[in-house]
């Protein structure tokens, strides 16, 4: 039957075909004919200002501080349940993170604890979208805008999806995708910045191009490029965006492949989730959802450790994520400790994440679910 891998990368259109076309082109440097064919689909299919492919969804956060003029001293307000890339791009540039704790349904960012978190220094809030299903971004934009901070959305697993019919990611002044080997959509390592403030498309063009009017030089607006700002190499190759736009083009057919497999186990393990004290993901009425992963939330840390060690024992590859950025090591470092955000504490330590990828088949959905539903929960 061979192994179930958590994750695989998927080939559903003309990505190799599209990469030998950006070799043939002998440009392989960022911002070719595929980074051009990238960036027109995503502003037009988001309604963007401005979409900028990065190396990463990690770039595309530190170019937001950059943006920002993020400086020391400053503060950042993040979840603790997030990749430690959401709070590092702004650590990076000397401010401190301030942690908030998730809701219990969603696992995003709790809105209700935000302001409370607010100070006189604060200067970006950062909520990120677990699982492609969107905070409540109603609340979040009228804070912000109340506090005069700025809104930054990290949409890592929730391009394409929607929360009140809007997208996810055209809430903030900028919002950073990812185009990992584990998103919907990949060219093995990527990102992108969205920036939905017209006032700072020109900047980003600069600072993402080494701090040099370089773009403005390539469209005839200047005669020469010069260094004009702060900056780095925030661009990557053609190879890159070969790959990722013949994903992007298919995005349709990826996300109905990612639907399916949700909707499978969400009908196949809600009985036996009821039965057995288990929670499954949460979508609000007021979302649509990314498909980008399924849970489980076992009873007790025992039992997700025991049911981890079951299913890859039987060669079904689950895993779990995150440690809580407020107690770990570098966080401890700010002053954070234990009992500071219980929930985060108490989700991280019982949740389970099934296999996920376009590449699964029926039969692996069903072997996986049955593997789940063979499990003999311990004893109390």
């Amino acid at each position: 039957m061979g192994r179930i891998s958590f994750n695989e990368p998927g080939l559903l259109g003309k990505e190799l075909e599209y990469v030998r076309v950006a070799i043939g082109s002998k440009q392989l440097s960022g911002d070719g004919v595929f980074t051009g064919k990238c960036k027109a689909l995503l502003e037009q299919s988001l309604g963007v200002e401005c979409a900028l492919l990065t190396p990463s969804c990690t770039a595309a956060l530190e170019l937001a501080a950059l943006l920002l003029d993020i400086k020391p001293g400053d503060e950042v307000v993040v979840p603790s349940f997030t990749f430690v890339s959401t709070v590092n791009a702004f650590v990076l540039r000397g401010a401190k993170p301030v942690f908030v704790d998730i809701r219990y349904d969603t696992l995003n960012l709790d809105e209700r604890l935000v302001e409370a978190a607010i100070s006189r220094r604060t200067r970006v809030v950062v909520p990120v979208h677990y699982a492609g299903v969107g905070c409540e971004m109603n609340s979040l934009v009228s804070i912000s805008e109340d506090h005069g901070i700025a809104l930054v959305e990290d949409n890592a697993h929730g391009l394409f999806g929607q929360y009140q019919g809007q997208y996810l990611g055209t809430f903030g002044c900028m919002a950073a995708q990812s185009f990992h080997e584990t998103k919907n959509f990949s060219c093995g390592e990527g990102g992108a910045l969205l920036v939905n403030d017209l006032e700072l498309v020109q900047r980003a063009e600069v600072l993402r191009d080494k701090g040099t009017d370089r773009k403005r030089f390539l469209r005839g607006e200047v005669d020469k490029y010069t260094w004009q700002d702060v900056g780095s190499s925030f661009l990557p190759s053609e190879i890159q965006a070969a790959y990722l736009f013949a994903q992007l083009e298919e995005r349709r057919r990826i996300q109905e492949k990612r639907r399916k497999i949700w909707t499978y186990y969400a009908r196949e393990l809600r009985a036996w989730s009821d039965r057995h004290g288990v929670c499954i993901p949460t979508v609000p009425a007021a979302c649509e959802q990314s498909f980008h992963l399924f849970f489980l939330i076992l009873p007790s840390q025992t039992v997700r450790d025991a049911m981890l060690a079951h299913l890859n024992r039987n060669e079904v590859n689950a895993v779990f994520h995150y440690v809580p950025l407020h107690v770990s090591a570098m966080g401890r470092r700010f002053g954070w400790k234990e009992g500071d955000c219980p929930v985060t504490e108490d989700v991280s330590k019982r949740l389970l994440r099934l296999p996920f990828h376009v590449n699964l088949t029926d039969a692996d959905l069903r072997r996986v679910v049955d593997e789940v539903m063979r499990f003999r929960f311990p004893a109390n």
